[in-house]
């Protein structure tokens, strides 16, 4: 079976998932504003942030990519929520790091998380392929989710 990888669009959604996470990490202050606070014991090394990170923005893109180049008529649909969350993603760093909003942080985490379980629900009625490459990023957001609840708890 031969497959057909359009180069110019996988390279746009990827470079633009990754576009998203440089600019949300600027915007953020990143792990810069993690110092200043209490973590619980199960806090990785902040090396380990922008590595994740990185992988799981590739795997969006790539996701939404093949969703895209499906051509189904459920692919616009599934593409503005792939969008939406991306621009939630876009502002947790914000919450979280710059303003120290450890609660809003959380409650913003949860409503990400909801918005990708459903769209990753949409992905798989076009590609299960494209619903498979999404579960790392929704286990990540659990732990996030996990972490970022500790961080409210012990500040």
């Amino acid at each position: 079976m031969k497959i057909k990888i359009n180069l110019k669009p996988l390279l746009l959604f990827v470079l633009g998932a990754l576009l998203v996470g440089v600019l949300s990490s600027w915007a953020g202050g990143t792990m810069t504003g993690f110092d200043n606070i209490n973590t619980p014991s199960f806090v990785p090394p902040a090396s380990v942030f922008p590595i994740v990170w990185t992988v799981l923005f590739i795997l969006m893109g790539i996701s939404a990519y093949i969703v895209f180049e499906a051509k189904d008529p459920l692919s616009k649909n599934a593409l503005i929520y792939y969008y939406i969350q991306l621009a939630v993603n876009f502002l947790w760093p914000v919450l979280f790091f710059r303003l120290h909003a450890f609660l809003a942080a959380f409650l913003w985490l949860l409503l990400l998380l909801v918005l990708v379980i459903i769209m990753d629900i949409k992905f798989f009625k076009i590609n299960k392929l494209s619903a498979y490459l999404q579960i790392p990023y929704i286990l990540w957001l659990l732990f996030a989710g996990v972490l970022n609840f500790s961080v409210y708890l012990i500040n």
